[in-house]
């Protein structure tokens, strides 16, 4: 992480207290070091020496990933640089679960991971701003439809945008009328089996692509291109610190 980086996402960081005579670790070392994890996609036992004791390393982050930090840290990035909400875009893509994953407390259905033909998949769907940077996640299943989580990516506490980009899997007559409502234009290219058709501007609906890029920028990272986390929280986690980083860099690239 450079060092205009870690100026802006340091300070939302919690402070640590060492216990008994041991001092705290650094921060800024142990963000490093589950940064290498979420790009190599490595066990924690598996982390580079040079960051210090994985076990260290991986109670701090489930300890802020409970407290809500990594949560905290996108929403506060995203309240910082959304300042173009005029136009934004909704889509999902799959992920393929690692055998690590299964076996989590509370079953398949509540750690978002859902049964194929290849196996345990997990779904992320995402809402994001007219640039392709992250504004918030819903995890399900890999079997769960897209127009199913529509409604609930759109109840993120964002800005209203003017328009909503979105592929043909959301096309609906009660979901272009809750978007019309909430004056939302929708550019959403009909089904052919409409018994009438939709006309949508061709020429908006190419920016759709910007959210595709997008997830493949995520999926750089291991971690997020594979899931091996039984708990749904450490990958929603793991998620939120990926997507903070994309916005870290449009900050410093801007700079």
């Amino acid at each position: 992480m450079s060092d205009a980086e870690w100026v802006m996402i340091g300070p939302l960081l919690p402070p640590e207290r060492g216990r008994r005579a041991r001092p705290a670790g650094d921060n800024r070392r142990f963000l490093n070091g589950m940064l290498y994890v979420l790009r190599v996609g490595c066990p924690w036992r598996d982390m580079h020496e040079r960051y210090g004791k994985w076990n260290s390393m991986d109670v701090r982050f489930r300890r802020w990933a409970e407290q809500g930090v990594w949560d905290a840290m996108l929403q506060t990035l995203v309240d910082l640089g959304l300042t173009n909400d005029w136009q934004h875009i909704i889509d999902s893509t799959s992920v393929r679960d690692h055998v690590s994953s299964a076996g989590g407390k509370g079953g398949a259905c509540a750690n978002a991971l859902g049964r194929s033909r290849g196996g345990f998949t997990s779904k992320i769907h995402a809402r994001s701003d007219n640039q392709g940077r992250p504004l918030g996640f819903l995890l399900t299943g890999g079997e769960m439809s897209d127009y199913t989580c529509a409604k609930p990516l759109m109840e993120i506490p964002i800005a209203t945008p003017k328009r909503l980009l979105a592929d043909k899997g959301y096309d609906g007559d009660r979901f272009r009328q809750s978007l019309l409502m909430r004056g939302i234009s929708p550019i959403i290219p009909p089904h052919s089996n409409r018994k009438e058709p939709e006309h949508f501007n061709y020429r908006r609906y190419r920016h759709r692509n910007r959210i595709e890029r997008m997830f493949g920028k995520l999926k750089q990272q291991r971690r997020i291109a594979a899931r091996y986390d039984e708990i749904v929280l450490s990958f929603e986690s793991f998620l939120n610190l990926a997507a903070s980083r994309l916005w870290l860099k449009s900050y410093v690239n801007a700079a």
